[in-house]
């Protein structure tokens, strides 16, 4: 922010979901809100992963006192040019900008996250808009189908009055459309942006260097894929999908698990799918493909499944309500009555305790917190715990040269790494002895020209886990475990007496968390895992004493 005074930083905010997977009290809604906009945040792209205004309205309010600009977003979904798509048709999308610009935005984001929105039905949508709201309208999409150059021009043709795009080097696929290509073909027509060709080059070059450091992370997406018009993916989801399918061994079955994406996506209602809700999408599509089923048999089969937690909170109703409301058979399927939530989440939720939560912080990071910190662990418990004591450990990694970080340095590389204002510490490995009996091995390095030497466990080295026996199929005694991860919590122990329906124990994948609840009453005599223990699909965790 000191270093760039001059052109407003955006940021996205989940309206009541904030930057986080579930709804917050309205309290941390707000404190975040004040907390960016006092860092340097000047406009929040206030979204609704439903389109569910209700939900909007608190972010919203929030974001106008801050004395930020507020972006209220209409997310994209189905196709208004398509007249058996009736649930998102013009009406619906006009109807719900001007609840947001009577809601208080300041301006107007379509926000068309996998790039659905075609070009002519952009041009349509873009001028319905502009001609009923009075508020600025920014069009953005992702390239995913690779037509979205198009739309974009579309929507500037219509009216938008700015369009996200992406240097060149970072262009494309899931991203954003090519922002060096619609430059040009905007070029001497009423459209022009008046931007210099010659910086945007060399900005596309310099990302383009900085993205070979990277490579390992790509989506694998080779060309444009018009299958997005089948499972209508996020662009920001698809990469994580795809990653979250090869960790649980469905790497080959890729095609299976987008049919699956569709298919639950109808199966719950044909809903806007965008963080979290599109998590939710993608959770039970990998669910069931990982036990050989299709939607269309969830709701005949008698198999008890362990839904993973984003899916029950989407159909309980804790992220919101969508238009029409969820399938009724398909909530009573996955989730209890007394779990759903019919009115605003957030209205149910205590207030945060932010006093408390700073004592708690504290024990944590080992000082007083700053507010930042304690906002960060109210949004995300676990994961601050584990960046605590990983900073702790091992320090400030980000002072690192990245692919020192990624990949290590090399035997004879130097690194200079600023660890404060005049403070460079010169590091230069020298190179690594063989590995001890207890998995260590010892590197020797200089640091300042100073000969050091440390010792680090080599993982490589460690034991190969041995696995445990695969639940017996039918077997009403043993419990087996719904899909491979690592289990996060244990809420029961041999011994204990348990009814059907009780919590067991709850493990996670690639940021998909499951509960396994107790199919039966009855006594638990082994529980054969505990936190942190990794496992795959099928492996015995549990077993009740008879059957």
């Amino acid at each position: 922010r000191e270093r760039i005074p001059n052109i407003l930083f955006q940021m996205l905010l989940r309206a009541s979901n904030a930057v986080g997977y579930t709804n917050y009290p309205d309290n941390v809604v707000q404190a975040f809100v004040k907390e960016s906009a006092a860092s340097g945040v000047d406009v929040f792209r206030v979204f609704d992963p439903l389109n569910w205004v209700p939900n909007m309205r608190v972010a919203i309010d929030a974001v106008v006192e801050s004395g930020a600009i507020c972006e209220a977003a209409v997310c994209y979904t189905g196709d208004v040019l398509d007249p058996k798509r009736t649930k998102y048709s013009l009406d619906y999308y006009v109807k719900l900008a001007k609840e947001l610009e009577k809601a208080g935005a300041q301006m107007l984001a379509i926000k068309d996250m996998a790039g659905l929105c075609k070009p002519f039905a952009a041009g349509k949508l873009v001028k319905a808009l502009h001609d009923e709201v009075g508020i600025p309208i920014h069009f953005h999409t992702h390239d995913t189908s690779g037509a979205q150059v198009a739309s974009a021009l579309e929507a500037a043709k219509s009216g938008a009055s700015i369009v996200d795009a992406a240097f060149a080097s970072f262009a494309g696929l899931t991203s954003q459309p090519n922002l060096n290509a619609l430059v040009e073909a905007a070029r001497n027509t009423p459209l022009d942006t008046g931007l210099d060709p010659e910086p945007l080059r060399h900005f596309s070059h310099y990302w383009a260097a900085v993205r070979e450091h990277y490579t390992a992370f790509e989506c694998g997406m080779k060309a444009p894929d018009a299958d997005l018009y089948l499972h209508e993916m996020p662009g920001g989801q698809f990469t994580n999908l795809l990653e979250q399918a090869k960790a649980l061994g469905l790497g080959d079955r890729w095609e299976e698990v987008c049919r699956a994406y569709a298919d639950v996506n109808q199966l719950v209602g044909d809903i806007v799918k965008v963080t979290p809700t599109s998590k939710s999408v993608g959770d039970l599509a990998l669910l069931l493909v990982t036990n050989s089923m299709h939607a269309s048999d969830l709701l005949s089969d008698s198999r008890e499944l362990a839904f993973p937690e984003s899916v029950i909170d989407l159909l309980a109703g804790r992220m919101g309500q969508p238009p029409g409301g969820f399938p009724a058979e398909v909530v009573k399927r996955i989730v209890r009555a007394s779990d759903i939530v019919t009115g605003r989440p957030g209205e149910s939720l205590p207030p945060a305790d932010f006093a408390a939560a700073e004592k708690k912080v504290a024990e944590i990071a080992g000082r007083a917190p700053s507010p930042r910190e304690v906002l960060s662990w109210l949004l995300y418990p676990r994961v601050f715990a584990d960046f605590a004591a990983h900073r702790s450990k091992h320090g400030d990694m980000s002072v690192l040269p990245t692919p020192a970080f990624l990949e290590g340095p090399k035997p004879g590389e130097e690194l200079s790494v600023d660890i404060e204002p005049g403070k460079t510490l010169l590091i230069r490995l020298l190179t690594v002895g063989e590995p001890h009996a207890d998995g260590t091995r010892t590197v020797f390095f200089e640091l300042n020209g100073q000969p050091r030497s440390v010792s680090v466990a080599d993982k490589s080295l460690e034991a190969k886990v041995q696995r445990r026996p695969k639940a017996v199929i039918g077997d009403a005694r043993e419990v087996g475990a719904p899909m491979p991860g690592l289990i996060v919590t244990v809420a029961v122990k041999p011994g204990d007496v348990v009814t059907k329906g009780q919590k067991l124990l709850s493990l996670e994948a690639m940021k998909m968390e499951t509960t396994v609840y107790a199919e039966r009453d009855g006594r638990l005599a082994e529980v054969l895992v505990a936190p942190g223990t990794p496992v795959e699909a099928g492996e015995l965790v549990a077993r009740y004493a008879d059957a």
